[in-house]
């Protein structure tokens, strides 16, 4: 019986690609790079941003990073008051009617804990969640299972009681890794081919179909 629920924030909840797809390409420029194609930097959401970075430019070096780092935030924070994210379709009503069913939610994300907690806020999701873990709240990111596994440890739960969603193969890879059930959807930055080739038990072309799923 699933009675915990680990969401992935960025192309599950929120609707963030052009912010992150723009906020990428100007910093390419200003970092004097090629400006990449939308959809070489759509596979690299989900990642930590350096991991991101030397994904898409092997080249760099550890040392080139943080003037990257530097460069990408100051751009987002730029960029974020005029390409303002949302939830995607279902996902509030969702999860208001979840939580009062009792089940326990949870964030794990790739993004900066700050970053995260200031768009639940203003999103005006953050009561639906009792516990929240940023990049910087683990040593290891996805595909790599800590996220899970820490959440499952800190909150009393067992593997086959939670249910890991996401948008990316590295939250199936996560989920799966520790143990847990995942579900894939359909409507971010991947597709139901990659996260079924990942090993998603379910796949979901809306929000609103999770209920069914857990049920």
């Amino acid at each position: 019986m699933i009675k915990l629920l680990i969401f992935d924030f960025d192309g599950t909840l929120a609707d963030t690609h052009e912010l992150i797809i723009q906020t990428n390409q100007e910093a390419m420029r200003r970092m004097g790079f090629p400006v990449l194609e939308d959809k070489v930097i759509s596979r690299t959401i989900g990642l930590p941003l350096e991991e991101g970075l030397k994904t898409m430019f092997p080249e760099l070096t550890q040392g080139d990073l943080p003037a990257w780092v530097k460069t990408y935030r100051a751009i987002f924070d730029e960029l974020k008051t005029q390409i303002i994210p949302g939830l995607f379709p279902h996902v509030k009503e969702t999860l208001q009617a979840l939580h009062a069913q009792g089940y326990v939610l949870t964030v794990a994300s790739s993004r900066l804990s700050l970053s995260l907690n200031a768009f639940l806020r203003d999103m005006g999701i953050a009561p639906y969640f009792s516990y929240v873990l940023g990049a910087d709240n683990v040593s290891l990111a996805k595909p790599d299972p800590e996220p899970v596994l820490k959440t499952l440890r800190d909150l009393h739960f067992r593997a086959d009681e939670a249910l890991v969603v996401g948008d990316m193969p590295v939250d199936i890879l996560m989920g799966k890794r520790a143990g847990a059930f995942t579900c894939g959807v359909t409507y971010g930055n991947s597709d139901r081919e990659a996260l079924k080739e990942a090993g998603a038990n379910h796949v979901l072309d809306d929000f609103g179909q999770l209920p069914s799923v857990i049920g």
